[in-house]
């Protein structure tokens, strides 16, 4: 078990991280504190990966399965409200995710495990940059990264605050939905507000186009599957009395298995070329894929709950786990790897929500995370 002093130190090191947060592939000040702790820690360490990305090594004793420990280390292009006393010094970037907890417990655990007899297969700790945008993990793996760390397992772990402190919950098979990203480019005939029949109108098509992309899901999938499309954003005019000539629309799509995706995306091809038809105007998909659907492999979810239920107790383990419909980019590694990626509940009386201004991350979880990656490096077997 994690000891107070290392939680103490854990909660120094996320505060220290948490004051100069970088946004994806820019983690140079991040890297440097990275690496000067574990190198204080004797571990030997591969760095500039992907950029800023690390990678280190704790050599086992020679059995199977090497694993991979994976955090993540960028922050988000968020404004911080929260007036803590450590609060992000650089204008407009945050950690509004607990990026800086999630580097803080593979710390801990990457101290703890180095002074511990030596587990049974060799241990790489993995940080990652640029998960929120950039896609790192992709890149990680395009420079090497599972010939530096040719891993036979992989995990993952992300805090939750939706989920009540401490509770551990993990999915067999789809654990959070892949996202997709799409732009609608609509071209008309503009003219004057007064005369309407004059022209043909991009915001109209625009105004059809986005009811019927709300009706794929209600209408198009089964109900027993999970889709969403989100327009996000509608851009078309400049005047008070002047229909448009061209509106372009923007928003993502999510889902949480690959043919649920191909649907959605076929079936917006076809709203737009229908509407097209019928208004008279021109309408041009850029349909762009994004991060897969993250699959938990059912072999590495009973490990990664093995050491929950050592860890923390069989009572704090999510017995009716839910999938999440937001994305992460751990799918690519875990498209390489067989792995698991789990939530780590954070809920506490500050009703703190991932991507907020006025986040805060739990330190109580501090422990509880470095504790699950020390009993899996232990724990684990072939």
């Amino acid at each position: 078990m994690v000891n107070a002093d290392l939680s103490t130190v854990m909660q120094s090191w996320r505060k220290e991280l948490h004051r100069f947060p970088e946004l994806g592939y820019q983690e140079f000040t991040t890297a440097e504190f990275l690496q000067a702790r574990l190198s204080e820690f004797g571990l030997e360490f591969f760095s500039g990966i992907a950029g800023t990305g690390i990678v280190a090594r704790l050599a086992g004793q020679g059995l199977s399965p090497a694993i991979g420990l994976r955090a993540d280390m960028d922050a988000l292009p968020i404004q911080e409200h929260t007036g803590l006393d450590y609060a992000s010094t650089n204008t407009g970037v945050m950690h509004a995710c607990g990026h800086d907890g999630h580097m803080a417990m593979l710390l801990g655990a990457a101290l703890e495990i180095s002074r511990m007899p030596r587990p049974p297969g060799d241990v790489y700790f993995i940080f990652q940059p640029a998960e929120e945008i950039g896609a790192g993990a992709r890149r990680m793996i395009e420079d090497g990264l599972f010939k530096i760390a040719p891993v036979e397992k992989i995990f993952g772990l992300h805090n939750w605050p939706d989920l009540p402190q401490g509770l551990f919950s993990v999915c067999n098979g789809a654990q959070m939905a892949s996202v997709d990203y799409f732009d609608v480019t609509i071209s008309g005939k503009g003219c004057h507000a007064a005369m309407p029949h004059s022209g043909n109108d991009s915001l109209l098509a625009a105004s059809q186009i986005h009811q019927m992309l709300q009706s794929i899901a209600s209408r198009n999938l089964d109900p027993l599957e999970s889709g969403v499309v989100s327009v996000t954003q509608i851009h078309g005019g400049e005047a008070y009395n002047v229909l448009p000539e061209t509106t372009v629309m923007r928003g993502c799509t999510r889902s949480l298995a690959v043919a649920v995706g191909r649907k959605i995306e076929a079936r917006m091809a076809e709203i737009c070329v229908g509407v097209a038809g019928s208004l008279g105007v021109t309408v041009q998909l850029d349909y762009r894929h994004g991060y897969p659907v993250l699959v938990n492999t059912n072999a590495e979810v009973t490990v990664a709950k093995s050491a929950a239920a050592a860890s923390f107790g069989g009572s704090m383990i999510d017995l009716a786990p839910s999938p999440s419909m937001a994305s992460e980019d751990f799918a690519f590694m875990l498209n390489e790897c067989p792995g698991a990626y789990a939530f780590l509940g954070a809920g506490d009386d500050t009703n703190s929500r991932l991507h907020s201004p006025a986040y805060r991350f739990n330190d109580s979880i501090l422990p509880l995370g470095a504790d699950w990656w020390v009993t899996l490096a232990h724990q684990n077997r072939g």
